[in-house]
Parts: C-alpha cells; sequence; structure tokens
C-alpha cells in the first residue's frame, strides 16, 4: 500500500467518477484503474460499488476513507511540527499576562537561551485570556490565577509571600508581624495592573474572616505607594518586591509578615490540552516548567 495509491483513492472517493478523477490527477483513465484494483486487492475487499463511469463508496470504502482522512490530518500535523522545528528561530511565541510585571526574569532567562525567537506580550484580563486561548489567538498565558476552563491545563510555576504594606505610624512601625483580621476594619488600596488582583484580595480577606473595604484600586505602584504612606490606606506586596525596593521606601512605608493566615500569590503557565503547540512556543512552555523545577530543587538557574 503506497501514499500515491491512498491519495488516488480519496480523489476517486470525492469525484464519484473515474475519468474526471484521472484527469485531475494527469494520469490515463487505464492506469488509475489499475491503482485502485491493487489497492483494493491490497486491503481483501472491493472499496467501490461500480455503475458505469460513476462509481460511489460501498459501506468499506467509507469506513476506510473516514480513517484515511484522520491519518492525512495526522500526516499534516507531523510536517507542520517538523516544519516548525526547523524553523524555531524564525517562530515567535504569543503569550498573555494578567500582570505585566509577573514574568521579565523568566522571560530574559529564556532569551538569553533562544536570542532568535520573538516574545510577543498581551495584558489582560483572566476572562479574556481564556477566550483567546480558546479561540488559539494566544499560545499560552501567564497569571495569579489559575485560568478557569474544561479544557485549560494550568502548572504553577513560583509562589511568592504576600506582606502588608502599612505606613510608618506608631500603630504599625513597632510590629514585624500581624494576623490579617486585625485589620479588618482598615480600608485597602489595591493595585489593579493585574486585573485579578482585588479577586485574590478579597478571597484573602474572605479566609481571614471578613469582607475588605477597598478604597481605591489603581494601575500606578508609585501613587498606591504613596496613599499608603499617607496613611489613606493599607495593601499587599509581594516579599520580593518590597527587597527590591525596600531601601528607597523604609522611610515612608513599613512592611508586616502575615501569619493567619499566611498569605502567598502563585503564578502559573497556562495552555489549551491537547492542543498542538508550535515548537518555539512548546520550548518556552518546557522552558518555564524546568525552571521552575531547577529552582525548587536547587539546581542552578542562569
Amino acid at each position: 500500500m503506497e501514499l500515491q495509491q491512498l491519495r488516488y483513492f480519496q480523489t476517486v472517493a470525492r469525484l464519484e467518477h473515474m475519468t474526471q478523477a484521472a484527469e485531475e490527477l494527469n494520469i490515463t483513465q487505464p492506469a488509475l484503474s489499475r491503482t485502485i484494483s491493487r489497492l483494493e486487492e491490497d486491503i481483501g475487499v472491493p472499496l467501490f460499488e461500480r455503475k458505469g463511469r460513476h462509481i460511489r463508496l460501498n459501506r468499506y470504502g467509507e469506513i476506510f476513507l473516514a480513517h484515511l482522512q484522520r491519518s492525512f490530518l495526522e500526516l499534516d500535523q507531523a510536517k507542520k511540527k517538523i516544519n516548525d522545528m526547523a524553523r524555531i528561530e524564525n517562530l515567535s511565541v504569543s503569550i498573555a499576562t494578567t500582570n505585566v510585571s509577573l514574568f521579565p526574569s523568566l522571560v530574559s532567562a529564556f532569551l538569553r537561551q533562544y536570542p532568535d525567537i520573538r516574545i510577543r506580550q498581551y495584558l489582560r484580563s483572566d476572562i479574556n485570556m481564556y477566550q483567546l486561548l480558546e479561540k488559539g489567538e494566544i499560545d499560552m498565558c501567564i497569571s495569579s490565577e489559575p485560568i478557569e476552563g474544561p479544557d485549560v491545563q494550568w502548572d504553577p510555576l513560583f509562589s511568592e509571600e504576600l506582606l502588608l504594606l502599612v505606613p510608618r505610624e506608631e500603630r504599625f512601625v513597632h510590629r514585624q508581624e500581624i494576623r490579617l483580621m486585625e485589620v479588618a476594619d482598615e480600608r485597602f488600596i489595591s493595585s489593579n495592573t493585574s486585573y485579578d488582583s482585588s479577586n485574590w484580595l478579597e478571597k484573602l480577606c474572605r479566609q481571614a474572616g471578613f469582607v475588605p473595604k477597598i478604597l481605591f484600586e489603581g494601575n500606578d505602584s508609585v501613587v498606591i505607594g504613596e496613599m499608603v504612606s499617607l496613611g489613606l490606606g493599607i495593601s499587599f506586596i509581594p516579599k520580593p518586591l518590597w527587597e527590591k525596593f525596600s531601601e528607597l521606601l523604609k522611610d515612608r512605608l513599613h512592611v508586616l509578615t502575615l501569619t493567619e493566615p499566611h498569605c502567598t500569590m502563585t503564578t502559573g503557565i497556562s495552555r489549551i490540552m491537547g492542543r498542538y503547540l508550535p515548537a518555539a512556543a512548546q520550548t518556552f512552555y518546557s522552558f518555564a516548567i524546568q525552571r521552575t523545577w531547577d529552582e525548587k530543587n536547587g539546581h542552578p538557574v542562569f
């Protein structure tokens, strides 16, 4: 059984006319008839019902055609994968995020290893991201909340401890720890750069036993820090972010470790389960997962 025989069979099945099929395939009608006959001999049963020049698939032929079309789709997918692998340097990866600050270190590490791959990043809400994933308009997304959908695979990448960002006031400045319930009457200032930030803020506060009073939501971290320093409210800040800027902020702001509940924010990467990812996108996805595994197991990450 040869690939050419199968292509000829597919054409005859579509046109249901031997002469027309021969003309389309640019071969003689007798040669096409012999090819179809050899295919039927290989399979062991006739595949067509013949009525003069017109032929029609019988029940065996219909079953064979259905399986053949799926096989051709698999072959086409294989060709695409191979072509992608051969052209990986010229491919791009499209990633949606809920927060522009979520993954600079990951992307920079990836681009150092794969400098010819182009990264396209889009800032979207978690709802928008699922729609984009479902339509195939993006390859994957990175978010601090799992993307909900029956066909979504969400893999956690890293977790960050959240600290309570407070003004340097007498009631706070001599403390290092606090239970979240102790600030139930405070007003909260939330960053909406991640679109889903108010969701996890409310979730953490509800977990502690209260509904937060959100005074302000903004996308400028400088404004948020200034409002907290003026005593207008309190906020959350990831511990790595505070450690990065603490020298600049410690004269006006203070942080407290949350002991009950212990507050963390987990960032993960999502894709549609079972859907083919172009080689560059698969490379990025695997890189992100492997980098997380290396960090957890103490392997050097460059």
